[in-house]
Formats: structure tokens, C-alpha cells, sequence
């Protein structure tokens, strides 16, 4: 992709994503995502109601008379994007392909998170760790992002969400909000890696899906390319059964997706390319609320 259409293209996306993350989601996120937890601000004296558990005992006793402590939430996080650049990604028939799904949606999130002074970081995943970003905060750090999701070439077409969560185990030593963005058109099991990561940080999945990856069309005969794996068939997609089997095939991954994410504690929402995504985004965050 040329420079000068990649500068295009992220502006675009900031004009869309930074008035989507200024205008709907900002208190949403804020509520949705806490800071690490409560930090000490100040003491004043005691007053009716307060616990007294609160009371600080050293300045009590030095001004004989009862004061607390008060706490204030801590708001800085952490958050990281854990971004699937497969080769699954690069297909859509019709709004839009999925990785322009995942590009805003990721867009948008780290939007919110500056706006609430949080750092941002990413890391680029397939079957491997193909980039890995440092969280950072500020508006020029969210605009080089957005350019890498843009313009990066991955070196491997395939799928491993088990590498992806094991790597912010590894690399990020204090408690993270992650998002998985991704089809998670996996073939190996993650489930104990997710457990284990979900036990110290935040990890919310957010599924982009085609329609097409759920209900096969009645167009005749046709040709199917795996997008990971470049395997090529035909087949008969007039056959009632065909599509029967195909779509059972899609249900039953989902149900296994989804037993993942209940067994692991993990928020999760899933949202077709031809769907609005802030509607999504919005049903995850009151569910965090």
C-alpha cells in the first residue's frame, strides 16, 4: 500500500473511531474497565457513617481526635490489543473484510483508553508472535497502531490464540485488560492458557465473523479456498444437505468458543461485517458495568 493512501486511511479511521470513542463510548468504558484498585488520596476528620476500619490511628492520636483515610480509584491501566493478522482475516462479502472490522473496533478501544490515560500496547499474532508494541499513551502512539494494522504483512496465514495469551503472560508482569480481536478460526485448543492468563488480567474476546462462515449460499457449484492452509475444493452448494451440515458445523464450533470463554471467565461478543460493531462494543461494556 502506498504512503500516501495508508495516511488516508488512518485518517479516516481516527476521524470515525475517535468520535465514536468521544461520543458513545467514554463513560461506557470507564464504568466497564476499571483502574487496579483503590489508592490512598488524603485523610479528614471522621464523620457519621464512616468505617472505622478507614480510621488512620497514627494522625488520630496526634490530634486527639478520630480522622480517616480516604481512598480514590486508581484510573491508569494497562490495556493491550491482541490483534489475529491470519490469513482467515482477509475475507468479507459484505460490508466490509474482517480485518477493517478489526481495525476500527481496535481503533476505537484504544481511543477510549487514551481518552481515559490509560497506556496501549498491541501484539500481532497468528500461529506466532509476529509484532509486538510496547504500551504507550498518546494520540501519535494510537495513529502509528492503526498504520501497522493497516500496512503489516504477517509471516504465517495460520491461527494460534494459545501463543498469543501465553506471550502477555510472559511479557506483561502487572495486571492487564487484554482484548482478543479475532475469528478464532483455530484448530488448537487454548482453554488452559486462557484460564491461566485470565487469572492475572482482564482478558475480554471479541469475535469479527462473515455470514458466509455460517450459512453457505445456494449458488451451484463452487470453489472454497481455506484462507490458513490454501487448500482448494469445489463443492456443491445447490446440495440441501451440504449446507445443512455445513451450517451444523458452524454451530457446534460456536457452542465449543463459547464453552471456552464461560470456562475461562472470559467477556465475550461476537459481531458479523455486515453488523454494527458499536452495538456490540456497547452490550459488552453494560455487561461489565
Amino acid at each position: 500500500m502506498e504512503t500516501s493512501e495508508i495516511i488516508k486511511k488512518v485518517r479516516k479511521i481516527e476521524i470515525k473511531t475517535r468520535g465514536l470513542s468521544s461520543n458513545i463510548f467514554a463513560g461506557q468504558y470507564h464504568s466497564a474497565f476499571k483502574g487496579r484498585g483503590m489508592a490512598f488520596s488524603e485523610v479528614r476528620e471522621y464523620q457519621f457513617g464512616d468505617d472505622v476500619r478507614d480510621i488512620d490511628w497514627n494522625v488520630t492520636a496526634r490530634f486527639h481526635r478520630p480522622y480517616v483515610k480516604v481512598f480514590e480509584e486508581e484510573r491508569e491501566m494497562t490495556v493491550m490489543l491482541l490483534i489475529d493478522v491470519s490469513g482467515s482475516l482477509d475475507f468479507g462479502t459484505k460490508k466490509q473484510m474482517k480485518r477493517d472490522m478489526v481495525t476500527e473496533i481496535a481503533a476505537t478501544i484504544a481511543f477510549s483508553a487514551i481518552q481515559n490515560n490509560d497506556k496501549i500496547g498491541v501484539v500481532f499474532f497468528s500461529d506466532r508472535i509476529e509484532k509486538y508494541i510496547p504500551p504507550k499513551k498518546g494520540r501519535k502512539h494510537i495513529l502509528y497502531i492503526i498504520r501497522e494494522m493497516l500496512d503489516f504483512q504477517p509471516e504465517s496465514k495460520r491461527t494460534d490464540v494459545k501463543q498469543a495469551v501465553e506471550f502477555l503472560s510472559s511479557v506483561q508482569k502487572r495486571r492487564t485488560t487484554a482484548f482478543i480481536l479475532s475469528d478464532f478460526y483455530v484448530r488448537n485448543e487454548f482453554l488452559q492458557s486462557l484460564q491461566i492468563c485470565n487469572r492475572k488480567h482482564d482478558v475480554v474476546a471479541i469475535q469479527v465473523y462473515d455470514q458466509r462462515a455460517r450459512e453457505l449460499p445456494d449458488v451451484g457449484l463452487m470453489k472454497v479456498v481455506d484462507a490458513e492452509t490454501g487448500h482448494e475444493q469445489y463443492v456443491d452448494t445447490g446440495s440441501k444437505t451440504l449446507r445443512q451440515a455445513y451450517h451444523k458445523y458452524w454451530k457446534n464450533r460456536q457452542a465449543q468458543l463459547e464453552d471456552t470463554f464461560n470456562k475461562s471467565n472470559v467477556d465475550h461478543v461476537s459481531v458479523a461485517t455486515d453488523e454494527d460493531f458499536v452495538k456490540a462494543l456497547l452490550i459488552l461494556f453494560k455487561q461489565r458495568s
